[in-house]
């Protein structure tokens, strides 16, 4: 008789240092709402749109003139994936933050393909948030993002939105895609803040 039932494959691995609920992946899961935007370098555009309406616009050209930064940072999944010591290239919010006025408490991330999630300004700003362009030293692929996607690693990941194409700041919060089917507002995996009340 077997102690060990068949197709069992033995627990997932999980660190300590991971939050709540998380086990830890090495590969890189794709998870996607919807069909994968394919956006050629040359026709990305970056734009914030602050509360008065006024918009500030980059051009990839653009952004490759901004100074870099290479993050290297633990990504949580709110579908339990945690991947550890990930290494990104990319420019800081605070970078493009320093073109606007703003006064604003709250953002609408907007992704080429219609996909939308919301953001506290303060989430974006103080070295918290980048785009990033790069991933392990090579250009992000579409399916992970590319060109450019957005990078908040202290939120779950669906809060980093791909394909990233804009911000429209407001004095109000406006909930995303997700947050308007049942995910939480806010998104913190270190108190695991998957879906609306958590």
């Amino acid at each position: 008789m077997s102690i060990v039932t068949r197709g069992f494959r033995g627990r997932r691995d999980s660190a300590p240092d991971l939050p709540p609920g998380q086990y830890l992946t090495r590969d890189f899961p794709v998870l996607s709402a919807g069909p994968t935007p394919r956006i050629k370098q040359d026709d990305w555009q970056f734009t914030i749109t602050n509360e008065a309406g006024d918009k500030h616009t980059w051009t990839w050209r653009d952004l490759l003139a901004l100074p870099s930064e290479q993050p290297t940072v633990d990504i949580h999944c709110v579908t339990k994936w945690s991947k550890l010591q990930t290494s990104w290239q990319g420019v800081s919010l605070d970078t493009f933050f320093e073109a606007v006025d703003t006064g604003a408490d709250y953002a609408v991330v907007r992704s080429y393909g219609g996909y939308t999630t919301n953001l506290p300004v303060e989430d974006l700003v103080d070295g918290k948030a980048w785009l990033v362009y790069r991933y392990e030293g090579d250009d992000l692929h579409p399916e992970h993002g590319g060109p450019v996607r957005l990078l908040v690693p202290h939120l779950y990941f669906w809060k980093s939105a791909k394909w990233v194409k804009g911000l429209e700041l407001s004095d109000d919060e406006q909930p995303g895609f997700w947050e308007t089917l049942g995910y939480h507002n806010y998104g913190d995996p270190w108190r695991e803040q998957r879906y609306s009340g958590d």
